[in-house]
């Protein structure tokens, strides 16, 4: 009980939810400016409306920027969960040599600056004039995502049971019926917690996307040219949506892993 409510453990809890008050407070601050009736971003706001989210449901180029950018986040993720989960399997099931190493060097893209990532894919792919696409944007995505995905399922994999795998064999079952009937369906909150963050990772994506796009712009391109060219309060709209739109996938991936046994 002293240990409980000792000066230092709560002068971390305050420490703790001060620093998250913090970094919530912005957002705290976008949702009332998405709601203003004035022609321009201003707080306090004189009125309010749902003007801009109309502007936004109405606004074509709005809308193709965001089905793009859905579009690209969900190829990104497909991808990068294959290749994530196949890697995941190879380094903590098959034991492969330098697994070790595999590992960190699949984690590279998540040390090196993102804007020395894109001049060096930039390249790449222009020199296979692989750009101005949305493919293009995907596997660019899927490289940036797939150390997310190994971290999370590798840390599945290794609290999984492997008994159950031993069980399999021996019950007579082969290599792929273990892996698609025993190993994936235990490891299923692991992979859409993956799967989560590697969505979010292509779908909130800026630097990659101005290097790699053609003239239809991705959802943070059009968020950008907003802020350069025509600030209005229309931005503040889609930044709430996008933000209540990643928070309900979050809820609902953890909703479905505390349902999976």
């Amino acid at each position: 009980m002293r240990r409980r409510f000792s000066p230092g453990r709560i002068a971390l809890t305050l420490w703790a939810y001060a620093s998250f008050f913090f970094l919530v407070a912005p957002m705290l601050v976008i949702v009332p400016l998405s709601f203003t009736d004035a022609n321009y971003l201003t707080f306090p706001s004189p009125g309010y409306s749902f003007r801009w989210y109309e502007k936004f449901f109405t606004d074509g180029a709005w809308i193709d920027a965001t089905l793009l950018s859905l579009r690209i986040g969900l190829m990104a993720t497909a991808a990068s969960l294959f290749l994530g989960t196949a890697l995941a399997l190879a380094i903590v099931r098959e034991k492969v040599p330098g697994a070790a190493l595999m590992q960190k060097a699949f984690t590279a893209p998540m040390i090196v600056p993102v804007i020395v990532y894109s001049v060096g894919i930039y390249y790449l792919f222009a020199g296979w004039r692989f750009t101005g696409n949305a493919t293009a944007i995907a596997a660019a995505h899927t490289i940036l995502a797939l150390p997310y995905v190994v971290i999370i399922v590798t840390a599945g994999l290794r609290e999984f049971d492997s008994t159950q795998e031993l069980a399999a064999y021996g019950l007579g079952a082969g290599r792929w019926a273990t892996i698609t009937r025993i190993v994936l369906p235990q490891i299923a909150p692991s992979m859409l917690s993956a799967a989560l963050f590697a969505f979010i990772t292509s779908f909130d994506d800026l630097v990659v996307a101005l290097f790699l796009s053609g003239f239809q712009p991705t959802l943070p391109q059009k968020m950008f040219e907003n802020i350069k060219i025509d600030v209005d309060p229309t931005i503040s709209a889609v930044s709430v949506l996008q933000i209540a739109f990643i928070v309900l996938i979050g809820i609902m991936v953890l909703f479905w892993n505390r349902r999976v046994p």
